[in-house]
């Protein structure tokens, strides 16, 4: 079915992190030598960050980070994962975040606290293990935060991942949504026990930030793509790109007309990145792509149109209903950051275009087929 494609999916990531570390060069000067806890590595976000942070001291002449990652690999042991760790000043420690750190953790200077279940398809067949990641896994780091600042000797800086989704279906005066808006979000539907522990994540970083001088910085993703988000995760785009390497029918389980922003992650990390090293302590900051916002009918005409330059593709999008009746139940109608706040506090910006991002990853799932 495939034609040769022009890139390998380790040439698609060696890319993308060479474009983040020119990016990030005051961030990562900050990072290196220092000790750092990443939750969650195994996850897709710690796919392309984890990969960044070990470059750091490869060939740069600057000191190689120390890296301690957890991950209760409830989706199985990463064989990028497992090679990574063997590398000197990496240590994989299998834990669940949800219970209290081990007694032999080392001192660190740097945590970001990626730990969850961030699929829909997940989060809902497994809800208190949600809520325990985002509240009690992460309360457990914070608390470890302000007993180094008691002991005086206080952490530099830590990362919680929050969502775009604790802004549940803002009005139409409040697209692009800022921080500020406060979100319209149920508390008993079947997206809540994400949506609201990470709400209550963010007050338990606000609060720990105000009364134990905490350096906590809280980002919220807005719809990432890319290298090392799974097929099976379910959602969106990875069932799109199912659809082509399988061949089929591009399949819509909606009217299409919601719409969102999409950001190609190597421009959210570089976001995640500056948020950790130069944000605020206790402040939220947006992380995406403000533009194009674009139908979910047209995503899958864009993603149809570049599986066919790459491959043989033939599929159409159809569309067709959902097995499960609480499919599209609290879906937002609209997703569009508003990114003044990121481009001002951290001088930052995505630069992947759509139509690029969605190439790199297509080509990358590919590779990841052959």
């Amino acid at each position: 079915m495939f034609a040769n494609t022009e890139a390998s999916k380790n040439a698609t990531l060696e890319d993308d992190i060479k474009l983040m570390v020119e990016w990030l060069a005051h961030e990562l000067d900050a990072l290196q030598g220092k000790n750092i806890l990443f939750t969650g590595g195994a996850g897709f976000l710690g796919y392309e960050f984890i990969h960044l942070l070990t470059s750091i001291g490869a060939h740069d002449g600057r000191a190689p980070v120390n890296l301690t990652i957890y991950d209760n690999f409830s989706r199985g042991r990463k064989e990028w994962l497992v090679s990574i760790a063997k590398k000197e000043n990496i240590e994989l420690v299998d834990h669940d975040i949800s219970k209290q750190l081990p007694d032999n953790c080392p001192r660190f200077d740097y945590i970001i606290h990626a730990a969850s279940i961030a699929s829909p398809t997940y989060y809902r067949l497994n809800p208190i293990e949600t809520i325990d990641a985002n509240v009690n896994g992460l309360r457990y780091l914070l608390e470890y935060a302000k007993r180094r600042f008691l002991a005086k000797d206080p952490i530099l800086g830590m990362l919680f991942f929050s969502t775009s989704e604790i802004y549940g279906d803002p009005s139409p005066d409040s697209i692009p949504t800022p921080e500020t808006y406060r979100g319209n979000v149920s508390c008993t539907g079947p997206r809540a026990c994400y949506d609201e522990s990470k709400r209550l994540g963010e007050t338990l970083c606000v609060n720990f930030s105000q009364k134990f001088n905490v350096p906590v910085k809280i980002v919220r993703p807005f719809n990432n793509y890319g290298p090392g988000l799974e097929l099976n995760d379910g959602r969106l785009l990875p069932d799109l790109f199912t659809n082509v390497l399988e061949n089929r029918d591009i399949e819509l389980l909606s009217d299409g007309k919601a719409t969102r922003t999409f950001c190609y992650i190597s421009d959210a990390i570089t976001g995640y990145v500056k948020a950790l090293v130069g944000g605020k302590r206790g402040e939220p900051y947006n992380i995406g792509s403000d533009k194009p916002e674009i139908s979910i009918l047209d995503l899958a005409h864009s993603v149809m149109k570049i599986a066919k330059k790459l491959t043989e593709y033939n599929g159409e999008v159809i569309f067709k209903k959902s097995d499960d009746p609480a499919y599209l139940v609290d879906n937002p109608n609209r997703r569009c950051p508003d990114l003044q706040k990121a481009r001002c506090d951290l001088n930052y910006k995505a630069k992947v275009s759509l139509e690029l991002g969605l190439k790199k990853a297509l080509i990358w799932h590919l590779d990841c087929q052959s």
